[in-house]
């Protein structure tokens, strides 16, 4: 064996299933597409009809395009369902990727009671079920991986968007506390935080000049991210190469979170 086979071996996600939930636009339309061009069987989860049928026609390679069934990840019978569809085709889940996520940004103040529950329960209590429920067949398995898709806010959270920011440090002790109990089992669980990424839901807050040039500012890759940037963490993580590796958060941030920027002149 040459060092190149070698190396896509250690990395290969050809052959595995992959769930992607979230996965009809942004980061989670990109993993999909990534996955499938590296082999994979992909099985993407959305709340909108139209926008999984748009992730199918862009994702598509070599012939072969994603699953794309409608689940809403705030109905855990939705949930089983998609799961019991995957394993009813398929036998196995090798990785979930729990990519589901929404915001609302405003002062606290400003928020109703409605604006909490729909961003927590969607960001968190939809994220612990479906790992709950892909959990069970992991375990089974005595293998899998979970990658969870969590943010800056993990580490500390940014203003007006206080409900996201609870909801993803939440679902970084999620995914500590998964690979404590799941570990014995073969089950992975990381996660990636993604830094300031260019995305449909983002693009009206980036294309304020104000906020572009303070958040290409603070990141010392001087950037905005694209969903495309989070493709080689997630592959990694699902792949061998990160056998011994769980309960983890990996911010891919473009450095954002290596420490603060401030305006001390160069010389």
């Amino acid at each position: 064996m040459n060092p190149s086979s070698a190396n896509d071996e250690l990395f290969s996600v050809a052959g595995q299933v992959v769930v992607v939930s979230g996965g009809s636009r942004g980061i989670g339309r990109a993993l999909v597409a990534e996955f499938l061009k590296r082999g994979a069987t992909v099985i993407a989860t959305g709340r909108d009809p139209d926008a999984l049928a748009e992730t199918e026609r862009v994702t598509a390679v070599d012939g072969r395009s994603a699953t794309c069934l409608p689940c809403d990840v705030l109905d855990s019978n939705q949930i089983k369902e998609t799961v019991q569809s995957t394993l009813d085709q398929h036998g196995r889940i090798d990785t979930l990727v729990n990519c589901a996520g929404v915001n609302r940004r405003m002062p606290t103040m400003d928020l109703t009671e409605e604006d909490y529950d729909y961003i927590v329960d969607i960001n968190l209590k939809g994220a612990f079920h479906f790992s709950r429920i892909v959990g069970q067949q992991m375990i089974l398995q005595k293998a899998g991986c979970q990658i969870n898709i969590a943010s800056l806010n993990t580490d500390r959270p940014l203003k007006n968007v206080l409900p996201y920011a609870a909801s993803k440090a939440a679902m970084g002790h999620m995914t500590r506390g998964l690979a404590m109990e799941w570990g014995e089992h073969g089950v992975r669980v990381n996660a990636i935080a993604p830094g300031f990424i260019l995305t449909d839901l983002t693009k009206k807050l980036w294309s304020d000049e104000t906020m572009h040039q303070w958040g290409i500012a603070n990141t010392p890759q001087r950037r905005l991210g694209q969903p495309a940037d989070m493709a080689g963490t997630a592959i990694f993580l699902a792949s061998n190469a990160s056998a011994f590796l769980t309960g983890q958060i990996i911010y891919v941030d473009g450095g954002f979170t290596a420490g603060f920027q401030w305006p001390i002149p160069s010389s």
